[in-house]
């Protein structure tokens, strides 16, 4: 049992990993606390069901229970995801940031920003939960004693290269360097020529499209429901403030921390104290290590 709530949790933490990365981003560039960032979840795993709902049934044939359908629903969903995101900051927290508002008016305005995608959310899809697929999976034995099914297995892969394929966009692609620049110095940045309102676009699109991920793997793995990304969204933090803000493998390593005490928590507690975990986790870090458990040395 042990085995397999370890395995459960690294699958959970990776789904938290995406989410964690694509808000530590934006806290460490825009500076401030991005609590619409759960409804972008909810907003990317919704996008790939319509898609898939939409896509002809020979398309979804294939190894895993969605078939081949998910793959253009994964690039469909980032892109308005990211597209949300920037509509988000253009209509709402650059004209805030041209009035020289405080850090705790955007973190105000991003509540209402999160309950307006919310409420949308109800208007166009219902309370209703949905699934991807409702065909059925026999699981697979991964290792003695472990097993997964099909689905996971792919989200576990997938996670991985997402997460190696963004370390090298944001380490070599002028972009990435741009973007990291940025969370050092905006004022250096800028007085060295950097675009600054094109390195904030480009981390919107960045944090929409982690987050449109991180729904639908959520969603792939159990349920999509109107209040998803609301639920993982004290994970999400918890796992971004673990790992050290503005961290990418800070942001996995936190969210692995953040999935596996989850998991594991459920052989020793009831399960309705699992939701506990993370804030108990944010609590113990805030009190021993502020600055989460890298240091600003090792961030991206």
């Amino acid at each position: 049992m042990i085995g397999q709530a370890i395995a459960d949790g690294i699958l959970t933490g990776g789904i938290l990993a995406l989410g964690a990365i694509g808000y530590s981003l934006c806290s460490q560039i825009l500076k401030f606390a991005n609590f619409a960032h759960g409804e972008l979840l909810t907003w990317g795993a919704y996008i790939g069901l319509a898609v898939i709902s939409f896509m002809p049934a020979g398309e979804q044939i294939g190894p895993f229970s969605f078939g081949w359908s998910l793959l253009p629903a994964i690039v469909i969903a980032c892109v308005g995801t990211g597209l949300i995101a920037i509509a988000m900051d253009e209509l709402v927290f650059s004209r805030l940031r041209g009035l020289r508002a405080n850090r705790l008016t955007l973190v105000f305005a991003s509540f209402g920003i999160a309950l307006m995608l919310r409420h949308a959310i109800l208007l166009f899809w219902g309370s209703d939960a949905y699934y991807y697929s409702t065909a059925l999976q026999m699981s697979i034995e991964v290792l003695p004693d472990i097993r997964m099914m099909p689905d996971q297995v792919f989200v576990l892969v997938l996670t991985a290269l997402l997460v190696l394929g963004l370390h090298l966009f944001l380490t070599h692609s002028r972009v990435g360097i741009a973007m990291r620049s940025m969370a050092d110095n905006t004022a250096l940045s800028q007085v060295c020529g950097i675009d600054i309102r094109n390195v904030v676009r480009w981390t919107w699109m960045l944090g929409g499209a982690l987050a449109a991920l991180a729904g639908i793997f959520a969603g792939l793995t159990v349920q999509i429901r109107p209040e998803l990304g609301f639920n993982m969204l004290l994970a999400l933090f918890a796992a971004a403030i673990l790992g050290g803000s503005g961290n990418l493998f800070g942001a996995v390593a936190g969210g692995l921390i953040v999935g596996l005490s989850e998991s594991l928590s459920t052989l020793v507690l009831p399960t309705g104290y699992k939701a506990a975990i993370p804030f108990v986790l944010l609590l113990i870090v805030l009190s021993m290590r502020p600055q989460g458990l890298f240091t600003k040395s090792s961030r991206i």
